[in-house]
This record gives structure tokens, C-alpha cells and sequence, in this order.
């Protein structure tokens, strides 16, 4: 690990991430031995990563898409006005 690593790793845990939104990212960005690792520990967080990769928006019922359309409008909103 490196400084850098370090340093990256205390602002992101000021973000206040939820846990497993972290281990998903991880395996995103994993080469592939820690992509197995990952893997290994948190298989039902692979599986799903898995599955909502491979589904419109990730969204599996119609509840989540709801959640998901007002997520993203929120986001386009606040960015639209500047803050």
C-alpha cells in the first residue's frame, strides 16, 4: 500500500459509504487476484453485483426502479442549480 492508497482510503471514509456499496466498488476496480479474493469472502455481494450489472440500470423490481428514477432526478436537480 502506498501513501497515496493511504490518504485515498481516509477521504473515502469520510464519504460515510455504506459497507457493501464499498466491497462492490472494490471488486469493480479489482485486478483479477484481488477480484478473487473478493470474491472468495463476499460471494452473495458478488452474485448480486453480478446480477444487477446485467440488468437495465440494475434495478430488479418495480419499487427500486421508483427509488432509482427519483435518486437520479434528485441528483440532476441539485447539480442543475449549482449545489
Amino acid at each position: 500500500m502506498s501513501i497515496h492508497e493511504y490518504v485515498k482510503s481516509q477521504e473515502i471514509s469520510l464519504e460515510d459509504y455504506p459497507f457493501y456499496a464499498l466491497i462492490m466498488a472494490a471488486m469493480r476496480q479489482a485486478d483479477d487476484a484481488n477480484l478473487m479474493r473478493l470474491q472468495r469472502e463476499f460471494p452473495e455481494q458478488w452474485g448480486e453485483l453480478r446480477e444487477r450489472y446485467n440488468t437495465p440500470g440494475g434495478v430488479f423490481n418495480d419499487d427500486e426502479l421508483i427509488w432509482h428514477e427519483r435518486y437520479y432526478a434528485d441528483k440532476h436537480r441539485r447539480n442543475d442549480d449549482g449545489s
